[in-house]
C-alpha cells in the first residue's frame, strides 16, 4: 500500500493508539534504505516514484490544515507518527521538519506524542540522531542480530550496514528508545526464513541488555506482504518470546 498524501489518517494503530501519519516521500512511490520482505508498501523496485519529495514548508502546511480540521471536529491524535512510503530519516530536511512538528504539536495538541518509525540506518548522521532525541517515541527496528538474517529479511541497500554498527548506534540513545521487532516464518529463494530460532532469540535478548530500551514492541505480519511465502508467528510463539524478555526486566508489548 502506497500512501498518496503527505498527512494521512488518523488511523488506529495496534501499537500507538489514534495515530496521525506523516509521509515524507513522494505520493506515487517508495524510497527506503531497506527492502523488507514484509513491507506493506511492497518492494522498492516495484514502486519507483516519479514525483519529488515534499518540501519542508509543504509538510508543515499539510500538518497545520489537518490538525486544525481535527481540532474543529473535536478529535485529536494520541501520536503524530512519521512512517509512510519509506525511511523518514532519509528526507534531507528531516531535522527541520521535526522542529516544525514539535512546535505545531505544542500549539494544537500538546498531549500528543511524536513518533518516528525508523530502520536505524541513518543514525550516523548527527542531525538525524539529534532530531530523534527531541521526540517522545524513537521506534527503532531490530529484526535480527545475525547479519545473514538482516540481509535476508531487511535487505539493506548500504553494503556496510551490519549488526555491529546498528548495535553501536542504538546504544547511543542510552535507553531513550523503543525497539520494534517483526517475527515471522517462511522461505525466500528456497531458503527458510525464521528469526525465532534459539540463536536468534538468545542474541536478541543479549542485544536488548546492551541497548536497554525503555520499551520493546514485538509483532508479526498483519497485512499482505510482497513475499507471499511468509507466515505469521503464532500467539504462543510471540508470548513465549515476550515472556523471556520480561524475565530480563523489559517492558514488552505484543501485537498479534
Amino acid at each position: 500500500m502506497i500512501f498518496d498524501s503527505i498527512v494521512y489518517g488518523p488511523v488506529h494503530s495496534r501499537r500507538l493508539g489514534v495515530s496521525l501519519g506523516v509521509n515524507l516521500f513522494p505520493t506515487d512511490g517508495k524510497l527506503c534504505t531497506f527492502d523488507c520482505i514484509y513491507c506493506e508498501c511492497g518492494y522498492n523496485n516495484d514502486h519507483r516514484p516519479h514525483r519529488k519529495m515534499p518540501k519542508r514548508d509543504e509538510v508543515r502546511e499539510s500538518l497545520i490544515q489537518k490538525l486544525e480540521a481535527m481540532k474543529s471536529e473535536g478529535v485529536l491524535p494520541d501520536v503524530i507518527t512519521f512512517a509512510g512510503n519509506g525511511e523518514p530519516t532519509v528526507h534531507p530536511d528531516f531535522a527541520g521538519i521535526i522542529d516544525d512538528t514539535i512546535a505545531l504539536r505544542d500549539q494544537h495538541c500538546p498531549s500528543a506524542k511524536i513518533a518516528v518509525l525508523s530502520n536505524s540506518t541513518m543514525l550516523d548522521k548527527e542531525e538525524v540522531f539529534e532530531a530523534l532525541c527531541k521526540i517522545e517515541d524513537n521506534i527503532m527496528k531490530l529484526d535480527s542480530v545475525l547479519d545473514s538474517r538482516i540481509r535476508q529479511i531487511n535487505d539493506p541497500n548500504q553494503p556496510g550496514f551490519c549488526f555491529e554498527k546498528l548495535l553501536k548506534n542504538l546504544c547511543r540513545f542510552q535507553g531513550n528508545l523503543i525497539i520494534q521487532t517483526m517475527f515471522l516464518h517462511g522461505e525466500r529463494n528456497g531458503e527458510p526464513v525464521d528469526n525465532m530460532s534459539e540463536e536468534d532469540i538468545a542474541g536478541w535478548i543479549r542485544a536488548l541488555k546492551q541497548i536497554r530500551p525503555r520499551q520493546v514492541m514485538i509483532y508479526t505480519i498483519d497485512r499482505p506482504t510482497p513475499l507471499y511465502t511468509l507466515r505469521k508467528a503464532t500467539h504462543e510463539e510471540l508470548d513465549a518470546i515476550a515472556e523471556r524478555a520480561r524475565k530480563e526486566g523489559f517492558d514488552v508489548t505484543v501485537s498479534y
